[in-house]
């Protein structure tokens, strides 16, 4: 609703110029991303956070396994070092929170599924911005995705109101900063860097959340947090460096 005004408006020539394979593709993504949503928020009900996290944070491993194995564009080995440094990291960030959970093996399930839809949503955004306007794009993709969800909570019985005023605000606030403003930065670096890279900087979302907890909440770190926290860190700069050396070999190809 928010996307909307712009995407009829400014982008209105841009989107009914989509082919109906480029569509296709767009809505798969927002299928994707809705699953993403849907599957690990509800994992939470079931499992302890820390097994969430810890499973949610591998789809770094999907996409590198998916875009060697499936896509033939495979990950360097320095970008396998980072993913695997990132994932370590991310468990370490939760390891306080291991075990619970009233159903813990559904839970576990539904995150790993959450990880699966992400690396999808990603290596879609990856292949389809390369020719689409980030506006165009994610109009779709997030039309697409708010669709599926509300179909998602009916068939679940999920009620869409009767909450306070403050949590529809925090609602809109969550559209508004983490799901515009970030996931939207995410597409919009996936026409510049590949799929592997931008899903390995996504796992610095623990170290974000873990600096907010403190400085929001009173929530002080411990010492798995700073461990793994400095190893997701270390991933993304080295990431970040083997991504730089594989776009100046590019660059120095063509």
């Amino acid at each position: 609703m928010i996307l909307a005004p712009t995407a009829l408006t400014r982008y209105r020539q841009e989107i009914r110029r989509l082919t109906r394979r480029e569509l296709g593709w767009a809505i798969l993504s927002g299928l994707f991303l809705a699953g993403h949503f849907a599957s690990w928020i509800t994992s939470l009900a079931y499992t302890s956070v820390a097994s969430s996290v810890v499973l949610v944070t591998t789809y770094p491993l999907f996409v590198g396994l998916i875009s060697t194995f499936l896509l033939g564009d495979p990950a360097t080995g320095a970008m396998w070092v980072s993913i695997l440094m990132v994932t370590a990291g991310g468990a370490m960030i939760g390891m306080g929170d291991f075990g619970g959970g009233r159903n813990q093996l559904l839970g576990d399930l539904l995150a790993v599924i959450g990880a699966v839809t992400a690396a999808g949503y990603f290596l879609i955004g990856r292949r389809l911005r390369a020719n689409l306007h980030l506006v165009t794009y994610i109009s779709v993709v997030y039309g697409a995705a708010a669709i599926f969800l509300i179909a998602f909570a009916l068939i679940g019985g999920y009620p869409l109101f009767g909450y306070s005023p403050v949590a529809y605000f925090w609602f809109l606030m969550l559209a508004l900063v983490p799901q515009l403003l970030g996931h939207s930065s995410f597409n919009f670096a996936l026409r510049y860097l590949s799929a592997t890279y931008v899903t390995i900087t996504v796992v610095g979302e623990p170290v974000g959340s873990t600096v907010l907890a403190y400085f929001l909440l009173g929530e002080v770190p411990g010492l798995w947090h700073f461990v793994g926290g400095a190893l997701i860190l270390t991933g993304i700069v080295l990431a970040s460096r083997e991504e730089r050396r594989i776009q100046a070999e590019r660059e120095q190809s063509d």
